[in-house]
């Protein structure tokens, strides 16, 4: 499983990822051939994150190394690069700016894949 993929699951659950929002349920009969798109429940990341057993005494909102410590996921400087190879940056050397950038483009895929996260983890 990607690293992406762990921190998602800690969040959203695995059966989340289970059910994509282009997942249909399957035609009815008498519906008039209609398939309906089943999608998950939002889930409030700020808020999930927060109610987390240790979330007050870790910076994840703005710390990738927090964030991945707070969901149980190794944080080291090979988990982190790995993390940044999957998000597009091949280039990620552990600096403050790339940990920065790798949080935000967290944020951001979290958002995609169903979270309701902050605009100022967008920016």
């Amino acid at each position: 499983m990607s690293i992406f993929g762990k921190i998602r699951d800690a969040i959203f659950g695995k059966k989340h990822a289970e059910v994509t929002p282009t997942s249909t349920r399957g035609t009815q009969i008498g519906t008039g051939g209609t398939a309906t798109a089943e999608r998950p429940p939002l889930i409030d990341v700020e808020n999930h994150l927060d109610s987390m057993p240790g979330a007050n005494n870790l910076n994840w909102r703005t710390s990738i190394v927090d964030l991945m410590k707070l969901l149980g996921i190794d944080s080291d400087y090979e988990a982190r690069k790995a993390l940044a190879v999957e998000m597009g940056r091949e280039d990620y050397s552990g600096t403050a700016e790339d940990n920065v950038w790798l949080h935000r483009r967290v944020m951001q895929d979290l958002g995609k894949s169903g979270g309701r996260v902050p605009a100022e983890y967008l920016d």
